[in-house]
């Protein structure tokens, strides 16, 4: 029997169990990502507004589930609606981070990156005026469309342009294929909240107790998109230890400035658990990844033994 992930986790403090620290990670305390956003939200910046945040929430909801008029239903596995909510979440809490640092941050800011980190992977949706079956097939440029439908929404919201200006720069630091230091940053605020929605991408992703289960359907979308960077879901996934060693440590660490680290300072001032749960699930994960590989055959029914969890749809 293949171990399991829910041990991951156990014994980062003697107050809690494996379930409730995961339950934490993933949402908060009260099982709705939102709550814990605005929570967060308020001990960095107690005037926000609440009810800007409730609505941006909500309608991103809407587009993703295909109840707004211009969208189809999202139909990617991957990039999916809680992908998308649990970024949001990390970019919240490392912002809380930097904030108990001593980090001074403008409301403004922290609103561009929420509206960031909210859109940033809107492209691999399809409107309802597109003839692709599958938004997968913007795999390539995604982050681009993204830009635009942001642009959009953000226009009929009466948003100015340099605001709008700002956020696309933000979301091309979620493109993996873009170096940081091509960009121009028009402050040190906007290269700050560029680097906190990209470490909070790669962070919300890769630390995913689904994270494992997921590359399969990563593979699918990829091959829809026409990246053929592999030839099946294992591959894939022998690669994936490889990529966060050489792309992923690097990027974290270096082309965002570490900002990562923020993240124990978080937990230990919200929670008062002094230590970094996303690099520990982070790790655990690429552990895991490196028994199936060692272990199993190359195919997907063996790579099922390894992978039980059932992400939630």
């Amino acid at each position: 029997m293949p171990l399991l992930l829910q041990t991951s986790l156990t014994d980062l403090t003697p107050l809690m169990d494996t379930l409730s620290l995961t339950k934490m990670l993933e949402f908060g305390s009260s099982g709705d990502p939102l709550d814990e956003i605005l929570d967060v939200l308020m001990l960095i910046e107690p005037d926000f507004d609440q009810l800007a945040v409730m609505d941006l929430h909500r309608e991103i909801g809407l587009i993703f589930n295909g109840e707004h008029p211009d969208y189809r239903q999202s139909n990617t596995k991957y990039h999916n609606l809680d992908h998308t909510y649990s970024v949001v979440l990390a970019t919240i809490r490392l912002f809380h981070g930097l904030s108990c640092d001593g980090w001074p941050v403008t409301q403004e800011t922290l609103q561009k990156a929420l509206y960031s980190a909210y859109f940033h992977d809107c492209g691999l949706l399809l409107k309802n005026s597109e003839e692709a079956t599958t938004g997968a097939t913007f795999t390539m440029g995604h982050e681009k469309r993204s830009m635009f439908f942001m642009a959009d929404y953000l226009t009929e919201k009466n948003f100015c342009m340099p605001f709008i200006t700002d956020c696309s720069v933000i979301i091309q630091c979620t493109n993996l294929n873009i170096d940081p230091d091509s960009l121009f940053f028009p402050s040190a605020e906007m290269q700050l909240a560029s680097f906190a929605v990209g470490s909070a991408d790669i962070l919300a992703q890769m630390a995913d107790r689904y994270y494992l289960e997921r590359l399969p359907s990563l593979f699918q979308e990829h091959q829809e998109g026409g990246v053929t960077n592999y030839n099946s879901a294992m591959e894939l996934m022998k690669e994936t230890s490889i990529f966060y060693n050489d792309v992923v440590v690097d990027r974290l660490s270096i082309s965002f400035g570490n900002l990562t680290k923020y993240m124990q300072v978080h937990f230990r001032e919200r929670w008062g658990i002094d230590r970094n749960l996303y690099l520990e699930s982070i790790k655990n994960n690429v552990q895991y990844i490196k028994l199936i590989v060692k272990s199993c055959s190359n195919d997907l029914e063996s790579l099922q033994q390894y992978l039980r969890r059932v992400p939630p749809e």
